[in-house]
């Protein structure tokens, strides 16, 4: 049965990576918005931004690096309506193969796919300036934070590309996600905002995975921020898996 998943996930991974390969004007615009943005704030509003750091890209691009994931997750989304409105499913349904493949293999693709994104985005900041003296075992843990980021926001995209009256519907669930680095300590430290404002970004998700991500390629002493991190990561995406499962059921059903 557990081969029969994976060969299922497999498959279906390969299809959805040929579309994504057919159009990779999608990896394209999920990367243009974070490098506008990085551009932007190191060019423009850097010099008068006290980050506490001489290297104002070595500050700014985990936070950077989340907002594109968080716009690269909403192509999941968008791309799952699609399949769910054009009737694939169906066909899927008539055929021997495990049902939650259909559903992974989005997901995979989705990791894939940001996975790129962020290199990309990685490329673009060493060339303004960003150097890291992290060894691999750091960099090895920035990675597998942004995976576990990347799949309990993926999960997330699953519920509204299942449940979406249309396509716009799927993917504006992303909005406020990209949004959310704003109010974190991703460009400013948490210490200059206003009291009610700071207790919310110092309280909220971004804020510890920035931090750890932060620390492990300045080689800083990450402290809680990296337990704290993990444990949001792993508990949106259990939660963001389970609400999914539920809405495929219902929608197969």
């Amino acid at each position: 049965m557990t081969t029969h998943f994976f060969g299922d996930t497999a498959v279906l991974l390969g299809r959805s990576l040929r579309h994504i390969t057919r159009s990779l004007d999608t990896i394209i615009t999920t990367t243009l918005m974070p490098i506008a943005f990085m551009l932007l704030f190191v060019y423009v509003f850097g010099g008068a931004i006290k980050a506490g750091t001489g290297n104002y890209v070595n500050y700014l691009l985990p936070g950077i690096v989340l907002i594109t994931i968080a716009s690269g997750v909403s192509y999941t989304a968008f791309r799952l309506f699609l399949d769910m409105t054009s009737g694939i499913f169906e066909r899927f349904q008539s055929m021997p193969i495990a049902r939650s493949s259909v559903l992974w293999a989005h997901v995979l693709t989705s990791l894939v796919a940001n996975l790129v994104s962020v290199a990309v985005v990685v490329l673009v900041a060493l060339l303004m300036g960003f150097r890291s003296g992290a060894g691999a075992l750091a960099w090895l843990a920035v990675a597998g934070v942004l995976i576990l980021f990347t799949l309990a926001l993926t999960w997330i995209a699953v519920i509204p590309g299942l449940s979406a009256k249309s396509a716009d519907g799927a993917s504006a669930f992303s909005y406020p996600l990209i949004f959310l680095p704003f109010i974190s300590s991703a460009f400013v430290p948490t210490a200059t905002m206003p009291g009610p404002v700071r207790w919310f970004a110092e309280n909220q998700p971004v804020t510890s995975i920035v931090n750890a991500i932060r620390d492990l390629l300045a080689q800083q002493p990450v402290g809680a921020n990296i337990w704290i991190a993990l444990a949001w990561c792993i508990g949106i995406l259990v939660l963001a898996y389970l609400f999914a499962m539920v809405a495929y059921r219902r929608k197969v059903a």
